[in-house]
């Protein structure tokens, strides 16, 4: 009887350290949502670091994401007298900015529709 507990117990520690090792691996693999806790820059630093790359911009959205293996916050910013919206991605970790990227109203048009599909 002792034989069968202790199988018993074997087989329940090896299910539960194959369940949390697979979670591990899946957020590892970018599929889990990052948690603005887990960036060490806070967004409104951040906000302020992506409006001084675009003078007189508005914050139009932001969000915090895992791109290319880096957390990043990403900024999509308006500027008076233009349709065009710039993204702004600085790094969730140092502040630094790493992307800005000039967008048509068109081209944000479809990556809006393509979100929601």
């Amino acid at each position: 009887m002792n034989y069968i507990s202790i199988s018993h117990m074997n087989i329940k520690m090896i299910l539960g350290s194959a369940l949390a090792a697979s979670l591990l691996v899946g957020c590892a693999a970018e599929k889990c949502e990052p948690h603005p806790a887990d960036a060490k820059i806070s967004k409104a630093d951040a906000q302020a670091i992506a409006l001084a790359r675009v003078p007189n911009g508005t914050i139009k959205e932001a969000e915090l994401e895992k791109e290319h293996g880096k957390l990043i916050w990403s900024f999509d910013v308006a500027t008076p007298d233009t349709k065009d919206i710039t993204e702004v991605n600085v790094d969730a970790i140092t502040g630094a900015v790493v992307g800005v990227d000039i967008e048509s109203a068109e081209k944000e048009a479809k990556e809006a529709k393509a979100e929601k599909d």
